[in-house]
């Protein structure tokens, strides 16, 4: 069982910056890829981007050029810069742990992010 705990959102201006973390429990952090999606209001979960634990990195197009995934495996810990915010950038974003080696897949309660014009 891994447990993740997300922080960092909060309410900002468009065009600014936001740094999100998130803190996974457990030894393995390694073995999981790690990824950010995003949900607004009545619509699907969507990816935003992915890392392994060798730093490949898969992002949407939607952020990419404007976001920045990175992971520190000593610190069981991702995180996820996004710069030049959209107010479409709104959502709840959630991390998300997936096991390389089997189905296992992980979700974190989630942090709002909202990005006023």
């Amino acid at each position: 069982q891994v447990q993740l705990v997300e922080s960092g959102g909060g309410l900002v201006q468009s065009g600014g910056s936001l740094r999100l973390a998130c803190v996974a429990s457990g030894r393995t952090f390694r073995n999981y890829v790690m990824g950010w999606y995003r949900q607004a209001p009545g619509k699907q979960r969507d990816l935003v981007a992915t890392i392994t634990s060798d730093g490949a990195t898969v992002y949407a197009d939607s952020v990419k050029g404007r976001s920045t995934i990175s992971r520190d495996n000593a610190k069981n810990t991702v995180y996820l810069e996004m710069n030049s915010l959209k107010p479409e950038d709104t959502a709840v974003y959630l991390c998300n742990a997936r096991f390389m080696y089997s189905s296992l897949n992980f979700w974190g309660q989630g942090t709002q992010v909202t990005v006023s014009s």
